[in-house]
């Protein structure tokens, strides 16, 4: 992690003006064509939602704008995002995990099964380890929506927050919405952009 230089950076117009609003996100629902993850999936037999949980966090980290965050009034960049994944217990209660990144898919994988475990053993909503470098993600695999809003604190904050839609079947292709909503003080619609080529092309591997 190292500190953003606020007066010199690029983005400091931008910065001082997206900081001052009661809610500075913006957010947008993307189609993703996520056949050849699924199928991937089926093939080794594991976790489809880590799959592309997984891919989704290779392409945040390598998008160096998805990794700043602002911290006591600055802003800090740093090396690695993690995922802190709402997930849902059998009683239907939900739980925050916080799961470590990991380049190595079977590392993620076993990394977020060990989440899912202490979530299961647990009636905690927070995780024992939290911070900022991290997405906030849920997947709502119930529902095809096109629209998506997250709660607001009020408070000015930095984290970027994705939801994953139930999955669709078009033109013999398997298509899942995600929506996406981020700091604009922090991220464009181009670095949107760079998100969306970045996840589909992970997906398609």
């Amino acid at each position: 992690m190292k500190f953003i230089d606020t007066n010199t950076w690029k983005r400091k117009q931008l910065f001082d003006h997206f900081s001052r609003l009661s809610d500075p996100y913006f957010g947008l629902t993307i189609p993703f064509d996520v056949t050849k993850a699924y199928q991937f999936t089926k093939e080794n037999n594991i976790s489809f939602f880590g799959k592309y949980l997984h891919d989704c966090m290779k392409a945040i980290n390598d998008i160096e704008n998805f990794r700043y965050r602002v911290e006591q009034e600055r802003v800090v960049l740093y090396d690695t995002i993690h995922a802190s994944a709402t997930m849902m217990r059998t009683d239907h209660t939900f739980g925050f995990s916080f799961i470590d990144y990991d380049e190595d898919l079977k590392a993620f994988l076993e990394n977020m099964k060990e989440e899912k475990e202490r979530i299961i053993a647990t009636s905690d909503l927070y995780p024992p380890k939290n911070g900022q470098d991290c997405i906030h993600c849920s997947a709502i695999p119930w529902v095809n929506f096109s629209g998506h809003k997250e709660p607001v604190s009020g408070e000015l904050e930095s984290v970027p927050r994705l939801a994953f839609a139930k999955t669709m079947k078009a033109n013999d292709k398997l298509i899942m919405n995600v929506a996406i909503s981020v700091n604009h003080a922090l991220v464009d619609g181009y670095h949107v952009g760079l998100f969306s080529e970045k996840f589909q092309m992970y997906l398609n591997q």
